[in-house]
């Protein structure tokens, strides 16, 4: 996994910027409206995440709508999936244990 994925996904204002894309395509102005900030800063942040492969830009006339791209999405789910069984061995044997202690007294 990219250390970039993470850097992106770590800044506030994008998770927001992504979460107002999850209804579908948007202007920067529609995600100015929804995220309270400037247009500026909207567009650098649509900038990084596109750069980082997150969003995708198609040109309407004058406009720009931006729309999430799911693969990016689909490697950090393979990314933290790749840890649940460790994470799922370590829940079995810690309850494992609780039952155990349990079932003694």
């Amino acid at each position: 996994m990219n250390a970039v994925v993470f850097q992106t996904l770590a800044d506030p204002t994008r998770l927001r910027i992504l979460e107002a894309l999850k209804e579908g395509e948007k202007t920067v102005s529609n995600i100015v409206d929804l995220v309270s900030i400037k247009q500026s800063g909207v567009s650098r942040h649509l900038s990084i995440l596109h750069d980082a492969g997150f969003v995708q830009m198609r040109p309407d006339g004058q406009r720009r709508l931006y729309s999430i791209r799911a693969e990016p999405f689909h490697e950090v789910s393979d990314w933290v999936h790749s840890y649940e069984k460790y994470w799922s061995n370590k829940l079995d044997t810690i309850e494992n244990y609780f039952k155990e202690k349990k079932r003694k007294k």
